[in-house]
């Protein structure tokens, strides 16, 4: 595997507010994707106030090419799981939550009442905003409804990589189902729409305009670009290291487009700074 540029480097920091976080999801048998993937922003969000919970499990029905998590066959649904994530979020005292999930195509309804559910206990005992960030349901309308009459603050449905790149890097996923689905929510919903790449994978800058007006025209709303990072040989390989200034040219191309919300940066990941780029959008409201 190639070395790491140290612009991609950064130390996992334990703080007392980590400490407590892994406590309190140990006792509440909860994953996240901040302690789950060693997330190297997890100390700056932690600091605050934000979490992402990982929920339906820890393995996936799809085995995409650059994710960590396993494919394998996946547990029944844990029911106890949304009061479980909604005390955590209280006792957490997190001002903003983020919900994502493994796929689970095995479920009927994708595991659309599931987030529906999480999203129903945490409003019942705490003020916390809601970001959740979930797989494409296989485009069906009637989990996509489900989604909607939870109203989280923020749906999230990652395109994760360009079209010319998609069936390489999520041989079981669809592109334009993808595209659908953002465009689906924005257009029977006011919730504030948001959707991220990686880049690294082998596109070009062309590929990523295309990738990104595609996006805008679905009405999303809040853009997120990251580096991708090899998490281990068996995975697809980095084909090029984006460096700091070529960042910028994408924030650049970004704005060009008409994206006036997005977070790019090198080691940006699809929740970081989630709520930072909500209050932005409601501010401009």
């Amino acid at each position: 595997m190639p070395r790491l540029p140290e612009y991609l480097k950064r130390p996992i920091i334990d703080t007392e507010k980590t400490k407590t976080v892994r406590k309190i999801l140990k006792n509440k048998c909860l994953n996240t994707v901040c302690e789950g993937a060693r997330c190297p922003n997890k100390a700056e969000c932690y600091a605050k106030n934000t979490a992402t919970f990982l929920i339906m499990g820890n393995v996936c029905t799809r085995n995409c090419r650059y994710c960590n998590i396993s494919a394998a066959k996946p547990l029944p649904l844990d029911l106890e799981e949304p009061k479980h994530i909604a005390e955590a979020v209280k006792e957490l005292g997190l001002k903003y939550a983020v919900i994502t999930s493994v796929t689970r195509d095995d479920l009927v309804d994708g595991g659309a009442g599931h987030f529906k559910n999480c999203i129903d206990e945490i409003r019942k005992i705490t003020n916390a905003k809601i970001e959740i960030l979930t797989p494409d349901f296989k485009g069906r309308e009637d989990a996509l409804d489900t989604i909607i009459s939870s109203k989280p603050e923020v749906f999230n449905h990652n395109i994760e990589t360009v079209k010319n790149l998609f069936k390489t890097a999520r041989p079981q996923g669809d592109y334009n189902t993808s595209i659908k689905v953002l465009k689906y929510i924005k257009e029977n919903s006011d919730i504030v729409t948001k959707s991220g790449l990686m880049v690294g994978l082998g596109e070009g800058i062309n590929d990523i305009e295309e990738t990104l007006i595609d996006l805008k025209n679905a009405g999303v709303d809040i853009v997120t670009i990251g580096q991708y990072i090899q998490p281990s040989k068996a995975h697809i390989e980095v084909a090029k290291y984006y460096t700091p200034d070529e960042f910028e040219q994408l924030r650049l191309l970004a704005k060009k487009v008409g994206f006036n919300n997005y977070q790019i940066n090198p080691l940006v990941r699809s929740s970081y700074q989630a709520m930072v780029s909500w209050k932005e959008i409601k501010e401009r409201d």
